[in-house]
């Protein structure tokens, strides 16, 4: 049996998604997993199907986005011999070869109408044929489906069937981002830094400087944990010291390195001051150590959002573009810091 890679964190948030993927797992249900893109949605489903009693029967898995539709109903429901152009001899589908145990449908929101169709009639009967085929055959197979999309929004939209998200939504596995479980950042990228290390032929993995946690700490992480791994492995490969603690996070590895240095007029992009011991102007202060870096990284985050805010009258766009970041990462700060997005009423 494979070894299934673990699920790494400690956060509240994480914690309480695992403990509802455990109770789902003892349950003979469809299950739907939810999240964005990088959150971990295949190593939730492999963990599912583990923990059931299904565990010793076969797991079988499909990208639903990575193939066209006349070769993902073939891939799903197998084909006959002599079912279209190249099919020389009969092949069973992926349902069959996970007859007893389960099957993982990520990306579901990309699947044709007519798939959804044959989708249906196999989740609520457990019936199909193969393509070209007219014998009907019984499976029993537990289905995990994973999409980032909004599949009710999809629904109303008529863009994906009612009676299907109805039947594979028993219950719906919500997984949080990154930026939602930010605890679970510093143990991750020493995880895949140490896995890197060891690629690499070092020894050991020399630690991240406070420079580059920093960075790690502060960061938006809208790719989330595959984001993450791509830079810390990026890093930890530039870097090239395997003596010296990581001090650089390449974040942006289309940055070029020969791109001029803006001017130092938008050095300062919120025209702030740095604060002094006897002046507070709601710029980074000086610290007086020891200090939380975590607390105070997150502070500091959400007074420069605030006063970006603030000093571009509450318009988001330009406020994200004296940050130097994208509109997406500047709504997701506000949610995280719970920010307001419009300036104080004025009293007539």
């Amino acid at each position: 049996m494979r070894t299934q890679e673990s699920i790494i964190g400690q956060s509240p948030a994480l914690a309480a998604a695992l403990d509802r993927l455990s109770d789902l797992a003892a349950i003979n249900r469809p299950v739907l997993i939810v999240g964005e893109r990088g959150t971990g949605k295949e190593l939730a489903a492999e963990r599912l199907h583990f923990l059931s009693p299904r565990w010793e029967a076969p797991y079988v898995k499909v990208n639903c986005a990575a193939m066209a539709e006349s070769l993902l109903e073939s891939e799903l429901f197998g084909h006959e011999s002599g079912a279209f152009t190249g099919a020389s001899q009969r092949r069973r589908g992926r349902f069959e070869r996970a007859d007893g145990g389960t099957l993982f449908l990520d990306e579901l929101a990309t699947t044709s109408p007519r798939l959804q169709e044959k989708l249906l009639r196999l989740v609520e009967y457990g019936e199909f044929e193969r393509l070209g085929g007219q014998e009907t055959l019984q499976v029993d197979v537990r289905i995990i489906a994973a999409t980032h999309a909004d599949l009710p929004r999809l629904a109303a939209e008529n863009r994906f069937r009612h009676d299907l998200l109805d039947r594979l939504s028993f219950d719906v596995l919500h997984l949080p981002a990154l930026r939602q479980r930010q605890e679970d950042i510093e143990e991750l990228a020493q995880h895949f830094a140490v896995q890197m290390s060891a690629e690499l032929g070092w020894p050991l993995f020399p630690g991240f400087s406070q420079r580059a946690l920093a960075t790690l700490l502060s960061h938006a992480w809208l790719g989330n944990i595959r984001e993450l791994k791509n830079a810390v492995e990026r890093s930890v490969y530039r870097w090239g010291q395997p003596d010296e603690p990581v001090d650089a996070v390449v974040l942006d590895p289309f940055r070029s390195p020969f791109a001029e240095s803006p001017p130092a007029a938008t050095a300062n992009p919120l025209g702030v001051a740095p604060s002094s011991p006897a002046e507070d102007t709601g710029a980074v202060a000086a610290v007086t150590l020891p200090v939380d870096l975590r607390h105070y990284l997150h502070e500091e985050e959400s007074r420069l959002v605030e006063a970006s805010l603030a000093e571009n009258s509450y318009n988001q766009k330009m406020a994200a573009a004296s940050l130097g970041i994208s509109y997406d990462a500047l709504r997701g700060l506000v949610r995280k810091h719970g920010l307001r997005t419009r300036g104080p009423r004025r009293r007539p």
